[in-house]
């Protein structure tokens, strides 16, 4: 099939992304794409443990993604590709002609972060790198599970 889901998520993978996404998805593979993780042999483990057998995990660096992306947009299998922030997913986005859409579907509480949607906080800067992605002609909607709402960039941002 291709990568059905392009979601920003700074937990990355957990049991909304496995379960939530991955089950309705049929998964076949998940690309998780994080420099500090693909450096971390010990955190990849930690989050393999969180992935069914039959579902690949691949961890990728911001530039090992931007040349994969052909390969897993043709892989026949439908996967998922997850960074745990908006500048991981507007650096592949500005590369890549195949990133038609993004899910925001979790951004946590930190310093400088105001509350846009009960699980989506961004600072003034990250909404208006969501705005230039959209400009850009990306789809950009928050929804945190499947059966929720999609909440376009506009409401949000």
């Amino acid at each position: 099939m291709t990568i059905a889901l392009y979601r920003i998520d700074d937990r990355l993978i957990h049991g909304q992304v496995v379960v939530g996404w991955g089950q309705p998805l049929n998964l076949g593979f998940v690309v998780l794409v994080d420099d500090a993780v693909r450096d971390s042999p010990w955190e990849q483990d930690l989050y393999r443990m969180g992935v069914p057998p039959h579902i690949e995990v691949v961890f990728a660096s911001v530039a090992e993604a931007a040349r994969g992306l052909p390969q897993w947009e043709a892989d026949s299998r439908t996967g998922i590709l997850l960074a745990g922030d908006i500048a991981t997913l507007a650096a592949l986005g500005a590369n890549s002609h195949q990133i038609k859409r993004i899910n925001v579907g979790g951004i946590h509480h930190r310093t400088g972060r105001r509350e846009r949607l009960r699980y989506v906080y961004l600072t003034d800067a990250e909404a208006a790198q969501l705005r230039e992605l959209a400009a850009r002609g990306i789809e950009i909607t928050a929804q945190d599970v499947p059966t929720a709402r999609p909440v376009p960039v506009a409401e949000f941002t």
